[in-house]
């Protein structure tokens, strides 16, 4: 009786310490968050609603940059439509990119972010 028991308790740490934990990862842990609201998915499609529109608000159109009451240089990019424009001609993703000239005036936005602006171009500018 002694000799099954300890083949027992001997057969049970053995199956246990075989065993891994293969952790599963989470739907988060899939698709990162950029710290925008957006998504770094490779495959989903970059929306102005869903993805660029965090960006422009915290980074463009702020009341003492590119917003409706004070829009610097004459640029007001607190639409879809007003973004969409200055994105298609150029002169929004030039500035966004550029290493010399580069907006906003405090930084260069993140590798990351610029890619979800270069995203949401590749993808036809969507709207929703």
């Amino acid at each position: 009786m002694k000799k099954s028991l300890k083949f027992l308790a001997f057969a049970t740490v053995l199956f246990l310490s075989s065993c891994s934990s293969s952790e599963v990862p989470a739907a988060d842990d899939e698709n990162p968050d950029d710290g925008t609201g957006g998504t770094t998915d490779p495959i989903a499609k970059v929306t102005y609603e869903k993805d660029v529109k965090g960006i422009i608000n915290s980074s463009c159109a702020t009341t003492s940059c590119h917003d409706s009451t004070s829009p610097a240089a004459n640029l007001n990019l607190t639409t879809y439509t007003l973004v969409r424009n200055e994105a298609e001609n150029g002169n929004l993703l030039g500035r966004v990119n550029s290493t010399s000239n580069f907006m906003p005036p405090s930084g260069p936005l993140p590798s990351s972010t610029r890619a979800i602006l270069d995203k949401w171009k590749d993808d036809g500018f969507l709207e929703n």
